[in-house]
C-alpha cells in the first residue's frame, strides 16, 4: 500500500504538493483532523468520500480559500501559506469548480482570457491577438471552436474544457477538478479524460474530486479516501476496485457505523399509483427518467450531487420544462406549466434551500398560512384564523419556540424546516416532494422531521424524498430509485438494502 508517507515520488522527485498533519475546525466541528496528503508530478490523483468527509475543506486550503488551519503545506518541498485564490494562482495552483464560472453572454475567447485580456499599445483589447491565442489554446485540448462564438451556445462539456483552458493559460501545474463529470454525457467524459491524460503526460498534476467512483477508477493513478474529516487510505488505483473504495468510504464493520446504514424496504405494488413519470427528459439534466409514486408510500431518490434530483423535483413542481415523456396524475396526463398549476393539482414541494420558499423576516404564522390564504380568506384577511391554524401545527410538529408571532429567521434550521412542512399540512397534498429534508439539522430536529414525514405516509400522501445522503433515504423510504447522470439506473422495492448498495449503483 502507498498510505505510508513517501519522501520522494516517481523518478526521485519530491512531491509537487504536500500537506503534513493538517487540521481545520469550524466552530467546534473538526472538518479535517491530522490529514497528510501528497500530489506527485505528472499524476492524476482521485479524491473520494461521502458528503462532509473533508474533501472540499482540503481543496479550499490548497486553493487559498481557507487560510486559517493547523499543519504545514509545501509546494516542491518549500513551506507555503496561501492567503487567497490569487496567491494560489501565483503558485501555479488552479481550480475548476463544479458550478462553472463561465459568463454565457461573452465569447469563448473572452472567457478564456477573463481578467487578463491582451492589449495593444493604446491600452485597448487586442481582439485579433486574443482570438488567435484562444484558438491555439483550445486546439491544444483537441477543440476546434470559433473563439468568437458565445460561451452559452456551447454544450456543458465543452464549456468545462474552455474553463480548463483558462486555468491552463494561468500557468497552473496543479489543477483541481471538482465533480467534473457530473453533468457530462459519456462521449464528453471520454473527451475530458483524453485531455486529462494528455496534461498528465505533459507533467501537470491533477486532483480529481468526484462521487462517481467508476470515473475515479477509470482516470486516476492513485486514490485517496476521506471519512469523517480524516484520510483513510491512499492507494494505487490498480490495487482497488469499486467495492473496496466503498468499504473504505463507509467504514464497513468499524465503529463509525451509525443509523441509516441499512433498511428493510416494504414497497407495496397493490397501493394505487398517484403520479407516474415515464421517459421524461429536459434535454440537459434528465434523460428518459421513469418513476412511480404510490399513495401512502415514501419513495426515495438517491444520487450524488449533480445527478439530476433537483431538476426532477423542479420539473414535477412546474419549475422546469420537460421536452419529452409523460406525467400521469391519477392516470390522467398532466403538464404543469407553472408552480401554481402544480399546486392546484395537489403537488407540494419543499426545496433543499428553505430560503426559496420562506419569508425569514415575517412571523411564523404568515409563513404557514401563505399556501392556504385563498381557502381561509374571502375578501378580508383573517389573522386570527391564520394564528389558530399555525398554533395547531406548532403543537403537532413541536416547533420551538412555540410562538406564532415570532420572526421565522429567529428559529433554528430544523424548526424552519418544520414550518416549511406545516405550509402544506392544513390541506394535505396528493404528492409531497421533499428535497434534502434533513440537511444541516441536529439529531433532535432530524428525528422530528422524520416522524412528521412518516406520519404523512399514514395519511395516504404520496411522498417523494430526494437526497444525496443515503442515510436519509434509507431511514425514510419504502422503495428507492437510484439516479445517475439524469437516468434511473436501479430500483429497490423490497427486502434488505445496505448503504453500500446505493453507493454501488450510483
Amino acid at each position: 500500500m502507498t498510505d505510508q508517507k513517501d519522501q520522494t515520488s516517481r523518478g526521485g522527485q519530491p512531491p509537487l504538493l504536500e500537506l503534513v498533519d493538517v487540521s481545520k475546525q469550524f466552530g467546534g466541528v473538526h472538518a479535517l483532523q491530522g490529514v497528510s496528503f501528497e500530489l506527485r508530478p505528472g499524476e492524476i490523483h482521485g479524491l473520494v468520500g461521502e458528503n462532509g468527509a473533508g474533501k472540499s475543506t482540503m481543496m479550499k486550503i490548497i486553493a487559498g480559500v481557507h487560510t486559517d488551519f493547523e499543519g504545514v503545506m509545501k509546494i516542491r518541498g518549500r513551506e507555503v501559506r496561501l492567503r487567497s485564490a490569487r496567491d494560489a494562482l501565483a503558485n501555479a495552483i488552479g481550480m475548476v469548480h463544479q458550478e462553472l464560472s463561465a459568463i454565457p453572454d461573452l465569447s469563448v475567447a473572452e472567457n478564456v482570457f477573463l481578467g487578463s485580456q491582451p492589449t495593444n499599445k493604446l491600452g485597448k483589447v487586442d481582439w485579433a491577438q486574443m482570438n488567435s491565442k484562444a484558438r491555439e489554446l483550445l486546439k491544444g485540448l483537441g477543440l476546434e471552436i470559433n473563439p468568437k462564438r458565445s460561451m452559452g451556445s456551447l454544450p456543458v462539456g465543452i464549456q468545462q474544457l474552455v474553463e480548463l483552458s483558462r486555468v491552463l493559460f494561468s500557468g497552473a501545474q496543479v489543477i483541481i477538478l471538482d465533480e467534473p463529470t457530473s453533468a457530462l454525457s459519456p462521449p464528453e467524459v471520454a473527451r475530458l479524460f483524453e485531455v486529462l491524460r494528455k496534461l498528465r503526460d505533459e507533467g501537470r498534476s491533477i486532483i480529481f474530486i468526484s462521487h462517481f467512483l467508476d470515473d475515479v477508477l477509470a482516470i486516476s493513478d492513485r486514490i485517496t479516501v476521506f471519512r469523517n474529516g480524516r484520510k483513510v487510505i491512499t492507494e494505487d488505483t490498480v490495487n482497488l476496485d469499486k467495492d473496496a473504495v466503498i468499504a473504505h468510504m463507509i467504514g464497513r464493520g468499524s465503529k463509525d457505523m451509525h443509523m441509516g446504514e441499512d433498511a428493510v424496504l416494504k414497497g407495496d405494488d397493490s397501493k394505487p399509483v398517484v403520479l407516474a413519470v415515464s421517459g421524461v427528459s429536459d434535454g440537459k439534466f434528465l434523460h428518459n427518467f421513469d418513476i412511480e409514486l404510490r399513495a401512502g408510500e415514501i419513495t426515495g431518490v438517491y444520487g450524488f450531487m449533480g445527478s439530476g434530483q433537483i431538476e426532477l423535483a423542479r420539473a414535477l413542481f412546474g419549475k422546469l420544462k420537460l421536452r419529452k415523456g409523460t406525467v400521469l396524475l391519477d392516470g390522467k396526463p398532466v403538464k404543469f406549466g407553472s408552480t401554481a398549476a402544480a399546486r392546484r393539482a395537489g403537488i407540494a414541494f419543499v426545496p433543499e434551500n428553505r430560503r426559496m420558499m420562506l419569508f425569514r423576516s415575517e412571523p411564523v404564522f404568515k409563513n404557514v398560512s401563505i399556501a392556504i390564504l385563498d381557502r381561509i380568506h374571502r375578501l378580508l384577511l383573517r389573522p386570527k384564523a391564520e394564528r389558530g391554524i399555525t398554533e395547531a401545527h406548532i403543537k403537532d410538529l413541536s416547533i420551538r419556540p412555540p410562538r406564532p408571532g415570532i420572526a421565522l429567521g429567529s428559529l433554528s434550521g430544523g424548526n424552519q424546516q418544520k414550518v416549511a412542512l406545516a405550509k402544506w399540512l392544513t390541506h394535505l397534498p396528493r404528492v409531497l416532494i421533499l428535497s434534502e429534508p434533513t440537511r444541516g439539522m441536529d439529531v433532535g430536529a432530524k428525528e422530528d422531521v422524520i416522524r412528521i414525514v412518516k406520519s404523512l405516509r399514514e395519511k395516504g400522501v404520496a411522498v417523494l424524498v430526494l437526497s444525496t445522503e443515503p442515510e436519509t433515504v434509507l431511514t425514510l423510504a419504502d422503495r428507492v430509485t437510484v439516479i445517475k447522470k439524469g437516468m434511473a439506473v436501479k430500483e429497490f422495492s423490497t427486502g434488505r438494502i445496505e448503504k453500500s448498495d446505493l453507493l454501488g449503483a450510483a
